[in-house]
């Protein structure tokens, strides 16, 4: 086995280079120094980890909260000749036997288990019999109650650190913002100098966000017209939505499966399963499904509802376009979502901080999905990574939003909030604006306030967004607890007194037709003569992986094959030049898609 990180690289995973940061992070772990690595998804995060693993003597033990995590990422690694294993629920007693005595005998690189699995005293008392490599703590963000995605269970794995001072210690996340980084730091007792940030970028995914209208075939129409036979991930709230919007699609031709923690555990997996293996399928889901897919060829990510919170939706797109291929990232927006989003953040007792954090963190999706800037610019800002310059690769980009002076149109908003008593929804405050005849009003008297019929002059869509946007804004906030009331904020009295002014955005009318994403690059086949042959090659690939039982994938990303398309080898020598072509696969596969590409033809 080679002994130098870039010679690993090669001749293990097929690649020439490293990217971001990863040499100066596998250089402190064989220095035998702890890092917590913040990484985008796609990023190449597990290399931080796996290349140490197979130069250091002994077995890096990788800390993964999820199976599905687990057995795409040791599949991955036999299919390079990785000497990997995995301990977890889903293997028999015989099963786990089997890996044990492979763990106890030295013949594993890499192990992978769950937290729980980890903090078992038997599992511990067999560590301390062999020799650590390396601690690799994954989705390390669950460890922080700061963090989108908090697991008590996490808390624990800094005593297993504690237990091990000696062994090098890296923390991956591709998520956390700066409070979240500072309790990882804390609480695994790792030092600040071994803290990489190495960007959250991901220029490949095209961010766009859309007024929620008629959403299931708002959904149907993105679909259709920009990622037709892709496989794509469409997030919802429920599971109800799940199941609606699963059945609703796949009535309309688009090949769907639900995914929630209420199916059962085989259909759950079963779903899964086929999401990895075939080509081209939706999977509708909450977000109990995604964590740690590896799947790098889904081409969009779609959120049906608002998510919770920036890291949750950055780690939710960021599912797709992992090969670094062009890929969406579409939402629908609606403030209902983000109404129903707080009610289930604040629920019944005395807000703790977490729950704070929480809607801390749903006002700025709020903002993000409000913004009239370039949307990368906010969410990387989010992050602390200034963007110095507009992406060109978003939908505030590429049809930028027009703003208006709504001072005048704010006041009247606030104002007719304020003498209607701060206790009814939108709806009855915008009838009052409007000077309509409701029972309501008469019921009321509100046909007698000053601010009755002052607002004519709008239609009943554009108050909904004065009002949509104020609440974005922080000058009027939502009773949750009640029927949606709403109320003034501190912050209004200066709009109110006429100090401060109120810039609005008018909402974008729907496009028949979109721009051209101006993303770029020698990355998938243009002519009609690549596609043919791309398309040749994940038959080929497919039937590999049948034969195998393993997702396609794995054999080779769609990144390779698009490589191969744009410049077919000639031979062998050619093949191993290619990116993802290690000597494991060019051992394996080579005779057999080298073979694929000298004899098609396109004709």
């Amino acid at each position: 086995m080679p002994r130098h990180p870039r010679d690993v690289l090669k001749s293990v995973f097929g690649y020439d280079a490293f990217r971001l940061q990863q040499e100066a992070i596998i250089e402190r772990v064989l220095n035998g120094q702890d890092a917590l690595v913040i990484m985008p998804t796609g990023g190449g995060k597990s290399l931080c980890y796996q290349i140490p693993a197979l130069i250091q003597p002994g077995v890096a033990i990788v800390v993964s909260p999820l199976i599905s995590l687990m057995q795409d990422q040791v599949e991955t690694l036999r299919q390079l000749g990785v000497r990997a294993a995995f301990l977890n629920s889903s293997l028999t007693r015989t099963e786990q036997r089997v890996v044990e005595r492979q763990l106890d005998g030295g013949d594993l690189d890499l192990l992978y288990v769950a937290p729980e699995r980890l903090l078992m005293p038997e599992f511990l008392e067999r560590l301390d019999r062999v020799q650590i490599a390396l601690l690799a703590i994954d989705e390390a963000h669950c460890i922080s109650q700061w963090g989108h995605d908090f697991r008590p269970e996490y808390l624990k794995v800094a005593e297993v650190r504690r237990r091990y001072p000696q062994v090098p210690c890296l923390a991956v996340t591709a998520t956390a913002d700066e409070p979240t980084r500072r309790e990882i730091l804390k609480r695994l007792q790792l030092a600040s100098d071994g803290l990489f940030v190495t960007g959250f970028d991901r220029p490949n995914i095209r961010y766009a966000v859309t007024l929620k209208s008629k959403p299931k075939q708002q959904l149907l129409r993105f679909i259709r017209e920009e990622h037709d036979g892709d496989a794509g991930i469409v997030y919802c709230l429920s599971r109800k939505s799940v199941e609606e919007t699963a059945a609703w699609l796949s009535e309309e031709g688009i090949e769907a499966i639900p995914y929630h923690a209420g199916l059962k555990k085989s259909e759950r997996q079963e779903n899964q399963e086929r999401f990895l293996n075939e080509e081209g399928l939706v999977v509708v889901a909450t977000v109990a499904f995604g964590m740690g897919i590896d799947k790098p060829n889904v081409r969009f990510v779609a959120h049906y509802d608002v998510p919770k919170s920036i890291e949750s939706y950055y780690q939710e797109t960021g599912r797709a376009g992992r090969d670094g291929l062009p890929a969406t990232a579409w939402m629908l927006y609606s403030m209902a979502d983000v109404v129903m989003m707080r009610k289930m953040l604040e629920g019944n007792g005395p807000t703790t901080n977490h729950q704070w954090a929480q809607q801390h963190k749903l006002n700025a999706m709020v903002g993000y999905c409000e913004t009239v800037q370039c949307r990368r610019g906010v969410l990387l800002g989010y992050f602390g990574e200034p963007l110095p310059e507009a992406c060109g690769n978003c939908d505030t980009c590429l049809e930028p939003i027009e703003t208006w002076d709504g001072t005048v149109a704010a006041q009247k908003v606030l104002s007719c909030i304020y003498r209607t008593g701060q206790r009814f929804g939108a709806g009855h405050v915008i009838d009052v604006l409007q000077g309509r005849d409701t029972d309501k009003i008469r019921r009321f008297g509100h046909d007698r306030l000053s601010t009755y019929g002052i607002g004519e002059d709008r239609s009943k869509t554009e108050w909904r967004s004065v009002v949509r946007q104020l609440v974005a804004a922080g000058y009027l906030s939502v009773d949750v607890d009640g029927y949606g009331g709403l109320r003034l904020t501190n912050a209004c009295g200066p709009v109110l007194k006429g100090e401060e002014s109120v810039h609005l955005r008018k909402d974008p009318k729907p496009q028949k037709k979109k721009k051209a994403s101006r993303y770029t690059g020698d990355l998938l086949p243009t002519t009609p003569a690549e596609k043919a042959l791309f398309d040749h090659l994940r038959d080929v690939r497919l039937d590999l992986a049948r034969e195998q039982g393993v997702p396609p994938y794995v054999i080779f990303h769609d990144s390779t094959l698009a490589a191969m398309a744009k410049h077919p080898p000639k031979d062998l020598g050619d093949f191993a030049e290619l990116p993802g072509v290690g000597e494991a696969k060019l051992k394996r596969y080579g005779a057999v898609f080298l073979e694929a590409v000298l004899n098609f033809d396109a004709a």
